[in-house]
């Protein structure tokens, strides 16, 4: 499996900003593991642009890129990568080519109860945890009990990821429960001592992040040198689509997100900031 950081260096070499009339008006839709995020880089976008409108919005990663495919956004966040099919939508749809930036670095944390205390998990584990196949606390070390879990709606690019990397493609067991976003998971996990979830690294409060394990390899907790070197398993990039090469205000916003600036606060949100070499420069068309 490649490291985070070879993919942001992929993604990176192919980041471009066009030129164009700097002011107007930018929708952006999409990820709601984004979206405080980007409504932070929207403020503080438009105080020092203030010609500039940035309206931000949530919905998930498919609804952002769904709305990017009809033409009802010009920016998409998702965390997660856009689906071949997405793909060939937007090429039939907008003719035009899904064009991505990374913009942070994210780490999907394994959230329990603060006083929950189990030590780490391996993936396989929390694959059979989410697949039902678990559902007692003593076979992972910890007190007897019902697991009780707490996931995504499949709507978000959060549990597309954690489908994809965590349970292989398969389906989550009927009983777990569907939350809009992950400051709900972390709020009914902080309330819930049998609870386990998933989400962002940027949320927290009342809830302990569990170190994870691959098999054969030891338990590692997420941190933004673990995700960059591909030693925590579910490590990802942070993203944003245009169709085609963006230009004007949105080229602008999204060059300004990756500078100085706009990285600032993804490491005050909580996030991981993009490595130092690449938020340095300045991307070119």
């Amino acid at each position: 499996m490649r490291t985070l950081l070879a993919i942001l260096l992929a993604l990176s070499a192919a980041a471009c900003s066009g030129d164009g009339d700097a002011a107007g008006r930018v929708s952006v839709r999409g990820s709601d593991t984004m979206v405080i995020l980007t409504q932070r880089w929207a403020e503080h976008y438009m105080r020092a642009h203030p010609e500039a409108t940035i309206q931000v919005t949530g919905g998930g990663s498919g609804t952002g890129l769904a709305a990017l495919i009809n033409g009802t956004t010009d920016i998409a966040t998702a965390s997660r990568t856009i689906t071949e099919r997405e793909r060939r939508n937007l090429r039939r749809n907008r003719d035009a080519e899904a064009h991505a930036a990374p913009v942070a670095i994210d780490a999907v944390a394994v959230y329990v109860h603060e006083d929950n205390p189990v030590a780490s998990l391996t993936l396989a584990q929390l694959s059979a945890i989410y697949r039902g196949r678990i559902d007692d606390w003593r076979d992972v070390g910890g007190p007897p009990g019902r697991i009780v879990l707490y996931s995504r709606e499949n709507s978000s690019g959060t549990y597309a990821y954690f489908k994809e990397r965590v349970l292989e493609g398969r389906d989550f067991a009927s009983e777990a429960q569907t939350l809009p976003g992950t400051a709900a998971v972390i709020h009914a996990v902080s309330r819930d001592p049998s609870g386990i979830g998933y989400g962002g690294i940027g949320f927290g409060g009342g809830v302990r992040a569990v170190p994870i394990a691959t098999e054969g390899g030891d338990p590692v907790a997420p941190s933004a040198e673990s995700a960059l070197d591909g030693r925590y398993p579910l490590a990802r990039p942070l993203l944003v689509y245009t169709a085609g090469e963006p230009r004007g205000t949105s080229a602008d916003f999204i060059a300004w997100t990756r500078g100085a600036r706009g990285q600032r606060l993804v490491e005050a949100a909580g996030y991981y900031p993009l490595p130092r070499v690449r938020t340095a420069e300045r991307v070119t068309r």
